[in-house]
């Protein structure tokens, strides 16, 4: 029952990421403006806005012009929904008594999920990483990871690598080869997951960047000048390490040792 729960909760959370990915590209208040359809801007109802429900009961489209609903919404809900499920479940498995800390995990775990989403798919439109996000996240992360004991050293490590490693990319190109908002994703993925944390996901990070692109250029989709988001690999690899870290690492290590 408790998984329905958050799952529920998670698909609640994605539905007011869709509303944080569009309004803040176009520059609206999020929090007071009513949704509405951004072909006929007809003001939706409760029942246009049930998460995931209202887009299979109105068969993807507007329920008053009929013109399509785009696929992003339910996608970033199920999304949302499945790994905030996987995170409880990951972080409920791992401790033996339901504390402080776990709730402070929990909340660390969805604020990770949640702003990667919006960064995600915020990159992979427009090719821009929304500093409104990262930032604050960020800093809050930090100060919870703090509250609970993380070793200080260890996560201004993660920082300094994290964000050294792109502002050196991004002064030496002069930003050609990378872009400013990775930069502050760097200091998120220090934040959030400490000096080893950082160097596994930047490695996975392109690891994952590669392989994708191959398959893209086997496909034609792009070609060898096409310019990629790269914050569209550095979102999965920061989770994949947020949840995968110790087994990866012990892993590798059974390789050399």
């Amino acid at each position: 029952m408790i998984f329905l729960l958050v799952f529920i909760f998670g698909l609640i959370i994605g539905s007011f990421l869709n509303v944080i990915i569009l309004r803040l590209k176009d520059g609206q208040d999020i929090f007071w403006s009513r949704s509405q359809c951004p072909h006929c801007f007809h003001k939706l109802s409760v029942a246009d806005l049930v998460p995931l429900f209202s887009f299979l009961w109105l068969r993807a489209r507007c329920r008053y012009c009929r013109k399509s609903i785009a696929w992003q919404y339910p996608i970033v809900e199920l999304t949302t929904g499945l790994l905030f499920v996987f995170s409880f479940y990951h972080i409920f498995s791992s401790v033996t008594v339901v504390d402080f800390l776990f709730f402070i995990q929990l909340v660390i775990a969805w604020l990770a999920i949640a702003s990667l989403i919006v960064v995600f798919v915020y990159d992979l439109r427009w090719m821009l990483i929304p500093d409104a996000v990262v930032i604050p996240v960020a800093l809050i992360i930090l100060l919870l990871n703090l509250l609970i004991g993380r070793n200080f050293l260890d996560l201004l490590g993660g920082v300094v690598i994290g964000f050294g490693f792109f502002a050196i990319q991004y002064f030496i190109s002069g930003g050609r080869w990378i872009g400013g908002g990775d930069l502050r994703l760097g200091f998120f993925m220090g934040c959030l997951l400490g000096l080893g944390g950082t160097i596994l996901a930047l490695f996975l990070a392109y690891i994952l960047g590669g392989f994708i692109s191959v398959i893209l250029l086997a496909l034609k989709r792009v070609s060898p000048k096409s310019a990629l988001p790269f914050g569209i690999f550095i979102c999965p690899a920061i989770l994949l390490v947020w949840f995968f870290g110790q087994p990866i690492i012990s892993w590798y290590l059974s390789f050399l040792l």
